[in-house]
C-alpha cells in the first residue's frame, strides 16, 4: 500500500505537471476511435532540501475514464496552487484516477530516491504477458497474431465485437487450429448486447477460450451477472470498474456479479491504492486478477510493473503496450519472448522532456 503518512511529510516539496503528446508508430485502432496521438500528463513532485524529483504520469483515455482531460487539468492546477495534505488531497481526488496514479507514483518515486524504482524493496523479475493484436483488419490480425506466436508469446488477446463477427469467429477458429497450444484471451469492450451475447459466447466457447472481458457493458448488473453464471467462457469484468472508488461499492460489485476475473488498469481503476484495494477484496471472493497497462508511457509502464512485482502473480499481465510510440522514452524495460523484462544495462533516457 502507498505510505500516507510519509506524503503528509512531503509539505516542503513543489509540484509541476506538463502535457505530452505521444505519436503511435501507426494510428492504433479501438472499439472507440482511431489513435494517432495520446496526450498524457508528467507531475513532477521536487524536494528542495534532497534535490531529489520524482515523476508520475497522468493518462486518462477519453471516452473511458470517469474524469475528461479538462476535468484532470483542472485538478492539477488546484494541486500546484497548494500546498496541501498531499494525503487528504489525494483522497479528496479519489474520483480522479489518473490523477492518483499520477501523484501517488510520483511521491514514491520521490521516497524511493528519484530513480523509477518504485517499491525498492522488491527484487525485479521478468513478468509473463499476453500478446495483444490491436483491432485492424482481419488479414492484418491474423498476420499479427501469427509474429506474436513467433515472437515467443503464449497468450494472445484479440478485440472481437467491433468487425462482422463470422469473420472474428473464423479468425479465431483458425489460430485454434493452427495453434492448439496458445492461450487465447478475447475482449469485447462492451461490444455485444444482452440479446446476443450468451449466443456469440457459446460460438466462441468453442475454441478453448481462457477468458473474455466486459462482453456486454457496463453498469448491466441483473443482464452481466446472468451471463457471468451462465457463460461457457470465464468473463473478466474491466469498464465495470470504472468509476467504482468506494470500497463498500467494490465489495457490493463483486458479491453481486462473483466474476471469476477482474482487470486492473491503475489509471482508470483508483490508482495504486484503489488497485490494492480491489486486489484485497477479489482475494476474499476468490475472484483471480490481472493488470493492464492503459497506453501509458514508459514512465506510467514502468510504475504498473513496479507494482504488480509486489504480488505473487498467478496469470500473465496485460503489460505490453510501451512499444507502441515512435517517441516514447527509452527505459530499461523491454519484451522478449513474451515477457517483460528489466534490463538493468539499459538507462532512462528523457532528456528532452526535463522531468528532473
Amino acid at each position: 500500500m502507498v505510505d500516507q503518512e510519509n506524503f503528509r511529510l512531503c509539505q516542503k516539496v513543489t509540484i509541476r505537471y506538463f502535457g505530452y503528446d505521444l505519436v503511435f508508430h501507426r494510428p492504433a485502432r479501438t472499439s472507440r476511435d482511431v489513435l494517432q496521438q495520446r496526450k498524457v500528463w508528467f507531475v513532477i513532485v521536487h524536494d528542495p532540501l534532497s534535490g531529489i524529483s520524482g515523476v508520475g504520469e497522468c493518462a486518462p483515455i477519453s471516452g473511458l475514464s470517469a474524469e475528461s482531460a479538462l476535468e484532470l487539468e483542472q485538478a492539477l492546477q488546484k494541486l500546484t496552487s497548494g500546498p496541501y495534505d498531499l494525503a487528504w488531497f489525494l483522497q479528496a481526488m479519489n474520483h480522479i484516477s489518473s490523477l492518483r496514479f499520477g501523484l501517488e507514483t510520483a511521491l514514491l518515486d520521490l521516497q524511493s530516491g528519484g530513480k523509477r524504482m518504485l517499491f525498492p524493496d522488491v527484487p525485479n523479475r521478468n513478468i509473463p504477458i499476453n500478446g495483444l493484436v490491436w483491432m485492424n483488419e482481419i488479414d492484418t490480425m491474423r498476420d499479427e497474431a501469427k509474429k506474436k506466436v513467433a515472437d515467443g508469446f503464449d497468450v494472445i488477446k484479440f478485440k472481437v465485437g467491433a468487425l462482422d463477427f463470422e469473420r472474428e469467429v473464423a479468425l479465431v477458429r483458425e489460430l485454434r487450429e493452427t495453434f492448439p497450444e496458445i492461450v487465447i484471451r478475447l475482449d469485447a469492450n462492451g461490444a455485444f448486447t444482452p440479446e446476443n451475447a450468451m449466443a456469440k459466447l457459446e460460438r466462441l466457447a468453442a475454441f478453448n477460450i481462457h477468458s473474455i472481458e466486459q462482453p456486454i457493458k457496463q453498469k448491466q448488473w441483473p443482464e452481466m451477472a446472468e451471463l457471468i453464471k451462465n457463460s461457457p467462457i470465464p468473463i473478466a469484468l474491466d469498464e465495470e470498474l470504472i468509476g467504482v472508488n468506494d470500497i463498500i461499492e467494490k465489495r457490493q460489485l463483486l458479491e453481486a456479479l462473483k466474476p471469476p476475473f477482474i482487470i486492473l488498469k491503475p489509471s482508470l481503476h483508483g490508482g495504486i491504492s484503489g488497485c490494492d484495494e480491489w486486489i484485497n477484496l477479489a482475494e476474499k471472493t476468490q475472484t483471480a486478477w490481472w493488470a493492464t497497462s492503459a497506453l501509458e508511457s514508459s514512465i506510467g509502464l514502468n510504475a504498473i510493473a513496479r507494482w504488480v512485482l509486489k504480488y505473487d502473480l498467478k496469470l500473465p499481465q496485460g503489460l505490453g503496450t510501451g512499444m507502441l510510440y515512435e517517441n516514447n522514452l527509452t527505459s530499461p524495460w523491454k519484451v522478449e519472448r513474451g515477457q517483460l523484462i528489466f534490463d538493468d544495462q539499459l538507462l532512462w533516457d528523457d532528456r528532452g522532456l526535463s522531468l528532473s
